[in-house]
């Protein structure tokens, strides 16, 4: 193809290629899409993020803390405590603290974290049994008889105000329910069947016990009146919202995160303990086998009698076996009476008899010393080898 070719086929295709250009423009509508991420990081790590966003707008200045150890530093008048977080650890001594806290004019609102159990007169939530009041199962209650103003919202809870036209409904989990055995509360919102939020005086501060603090987390707060009622509780305070009262340890933050590097250090360790580990006794080397001679057996059989039946089983042994030689040596011998034998042994080993009687005589029950032992073999064996 030469060169004006060329140039025409680059038209067409420059002419194709803004007509394509032209219809995409022409066909293209813009629109706009949100994306939904998920919560941010800091509504992940606080599930209460809203609601102190809300009361904030709202003129009530809000912190949020770990650990009750914040407590002594605030000051009781006009300042609420907000206990949502698990309260299975507290102490004691902390249930104290706190009550004391709001004798002084404080204001606490905690959820109620375990049913009561009749059989113990008691739950595991030792705050509130303190405050006397007790939680169960809405289902374990009697059926109410047949109200003919029926509830039409039978599953939300109502609080009812003074000069006022109509409740505040609240969704409140209705599993569960409170009761006031004691008649303490001064006032309390209930549902259709069962009451989930309690008030009680405690010297100049109040006592708010509620069956869950779900309502207030992100996005119920924004249903019903539940937002209004955590302000309400709170009007005219400072707050203090106290969410985990139980820290992680330093070892459940690393199983969690860093596992693989703990099985790394403990098999270093039981390592580093088993290369510096203190021995029962030093190495012993191998015996090579040109020094398992039959003289090392005889010797070693011979420490082991003696260990096991002591030194008369060892005597008795030669004894007898100078008997066997001079029965072989002279017949009859065994016939003969213990003097005549003695003569006779006495001729054949060219000993003195009285050598031959103190020789074969039988031994004391005593253990000999270790020379005199010795001393009683080696002439044993000086008879024996004469024969």
């Amino acid at each position: 193809m030469n060169r004006r070719g060329w140039q025409a086929l680059g038209a067409v295709v420059a002419v194709l290629f803004g007509a394509l250009c032209f219809y995409l423009y022409l066909k293209a509508t813009p629109y706009q899409e949100v994306v939904d991420h998920g919560p941010s990081p800091e509504a992940r790590a606080n599930p209460y993020l809203a609601a102190e966003q809300f009361l904030r707008q709202h003129n009530v200045p809000v912190t949020h803390a770990n650990s009750l150890d914040v407590l002594p530093g605030i000051d009781p008048r006009q300042h609420s405590l907000l206990l949502f977080g698990d309260r299975s650890n507290m102490t004691p001594r902390q249930i104290d603290q706190v009550l004391n806290w709001t004798r002084a004019g404080g204001r606490l609102v905690f959820v109620a974290e375990s049913l009561w159990d009749e059989k113990t007169g008691q739950s595991n939530d030792l705050l509130l049994d303190r405050v006397q009041l007790h939680q169960s199962l809405s289902k374990d209650l009697k059926d109410l008889p047949p109200d003919p103003d029926a509830d039409p919202y039978p599953d939300l809870t109502k609080l009812y105000l003074e000069d006022a036209d109509a409740p505040a409904y609240v969704s409140f989990d209705t599993a569960f329910h409170l009761e006031d055995p004691k008649n303490l509360a001064q006032a309390w919102a209930n549902s259709g069947k069962a009451t989930h939020m309690m008030q009680l005086n405690h010297g100049l501060g109040s006592i708010t016990v509620v069956t869950d603090a779900d309502l207030w987390k992100a996005p119920a707060i924004e249903q019903y009146d539940n937002a209004w009622l955590l302000w309400y509780l709170n009007a005219d305070t400072s707050v203090t919202l106290l969410y985990n009262t139980d820290h992680d340890s330093l070892l459940t933050l690393l199983l969690r995160n860093f596992p693989q590097a703990l099985v790394a250090l403990a098999a270093l360790i039981v390592l580093a303990c088993w290369h510096v580990g203190v021995r029962h006794g030093p190495l012993l080397e191998p015996v090579p086998r040109a020094r398992r001679q039959l003289q090392e057996h005889l010797r070693a059989s011979a420490d082991f009698i003696l260990r096991r039946h002591g030194q008369d089983s060892l005597l008795q042994a030669l004894q007898q076996d100078i008997l066997r030689r001079a029965r072989r040596r002279h017949p009859g011998f065994e016939q003969l009476a213990v003097a005549e034998q003695w003569l006779v042994l006495a001729r054949l080993t060219r000993q003195p008899t009285r050598a031959i009687s103190q020789a074969l005589s039988p031994r004391p029950k005593q253990r000999l010393s270790s020379a005199e032992f010795s001393r009683q073999v080696a002439h044993l064996q000086t008879l024996r080898n004469a024969l």
